[in-house]
């Protein structure tokens, strides 16, 4: 009877041990799949996915952009520099030798057109107008003792040849007023005043931003040397000097792809809105005229810039996306795309073409419209690269 009752024992035992390391196997597994779940990870197949965790992706600067058509074909790229447009810029001067009196504007303000830039005083626009007034007063004189004569030859008083010669004193006492009048004119005044007979007021020519301003208070004014530089810089003009063979085949309107030393990693577009006409006999090129749109206010005029044109047909178009999106892996290059799955990521395989400055031309595997991980994309694929290395780990 105890035998049997030892060996029933020993049974229930061994079913316990095997019982409890069940569980703690099945504990394990069950664990080590929730942290696995909660790492990034690559799933392959026919299309291999990227999975970032919430907690990473939040850590991770994952930018997109989409995949975009630009203008194909034979391009040249040529350099320049940015200035105004011709009718956005002014400079502004005295007329005459003068002292400024005050000034109402500083470097940086934008201005109206006609808003008061600066007073001056010139002793030469005082003797301008006093010439006037001494024409004025002699033309009225002149005018009464006409009228006067007119009425005295009509009541047969005085001889008509008198009232005729008075009537000839009077207009070429107007004629006086008219010369005064056109010297003021001349000096830049136009008979408008300011603080007595000397003063004048400058007025701004165009509406902009008062990019340099050299007038002080006490100084004299050279009529030589400007006091203000005014320009619009909402549109500005690079212009670029590209080989005769290459500008002959520029189209007005065509769209460039512009680089700026100060911008790394921007482009901007512009237009081309001239062409020239002539050949520069040193260089053999000519100058073409890009219209760029500056609403943001980034760019300055001097600023130095690279610009890539399309030469011949404008028509043609080609796939393009950011450089930094495309990763090159063992079989060729990839991209990786966003899926409705927040924290997924789809690898394709791509064909890469020629560089375009900032962005690469696509061959295949992309369409105009699709999304591209730009910023992260080099994160993505050194996951890809540590999931095939580590394969055996991974199967493990």
């Amino acid at each position: 009877m105890k035998p049997t009752l030892l060996l029933l024992a020993v049974l229930v035992g061994l079913t316990a041990c095997k019982s409890s390391k069940a569980e703690h196997d099945d504990a394990h597994e069950h664990g080590h799949d929730e942290e696995s779940s909660e790492k990034l990870h690559v799933e392959s197949g026919d299309v291999i996915h990227v999975h970032v965790p919430q907690e990473m992706l939040r850590d991770l600067r994952v930018t997109t952009a989409k995949v975009e058509a630009r203008p194909g074909g034979e391009s040249v790229t040529v350099l320049g520099e940015l200035t105004f447009s011709e009718d956005a810029y002014a400079e502004v001067s005295s007329p005459v030798p003068a002292r400024v009196a005050s000034v109402a504007v500083t470097t940086g303000q934008a201005v109206k057109q006609g808003q008061r830039l600066a007073e001056l005083q010139s002793p030469e626009l005082g003797r301008a107008r006093a010439d006037l007034q001494s024409a004025q007063a002699r033309a009225t004189a002149a005018r009464q003792a006409a009228d006067r004569k007119r009425t005295l030859a009509e009541e047969r008083i005085v001889a008509r040849k008198d009232a005729q010669a008075a009537e000839a004193d009077a207009a070429a006492a107007d004629a006086e007023v008219a010369a005064a009048k056109a010297s003021l004119t001349a000096l830049g005044a136009g008979g408008a005043g300011g603080d007595g007979t000397s003063g004048f007021v400058l007025k701004a020519p165009i509406g902009g931003t008062i990019v340099e301003r050299a007038a002080r208070l006490g100084q004299m004014a050279d009529p030589s040397q400007p006091l203000f530089r005014i320009g619009d810089l909402s549109s500005l003009w690079l212009v670029v000097h590209a080989f005769e063979r290459d500008a002959v085949r520029l189209q007005p309107g065509a769209e460039a792809r512009v680089t700026f030393a100060a911008f790394p990693g921007q482009e901007f577009t512009a237009k081309v809105g001239h062409v020239g006409q002539r050949v520069d006999p040193h260089s053999r090129t000519i100058p073409v005229r890009l219209e760029l749109d500056n609403g943001k206010g980034l760019l300055r005029p001097g600023m130095s810039a690279s610009a890539s044109i399309p030469l011949g047909d404008p028509g043609a178009t080609l796939t393009a996306v950011p450089a930094v999106s495309l990763q090159r892996l063992e079989n060729g290059w990839v991209v990786f795309l966003p899926t409705a799955e927040a924290g997924v990521f789809e690898q394709r395989e791509v064909g890469r073409g020629r560089s375009l400055g900032t962005q690469v031309e696509v061959l295949k595997g992309l369409a105009v419209g699709d999304e591209v991980v730009v910023e992260g994309a080099f994160l993505l694929k050194a996951e890809v690269e540590k999931s095939r290395g580590g394969g055996d780990e991974h199967g493990h």
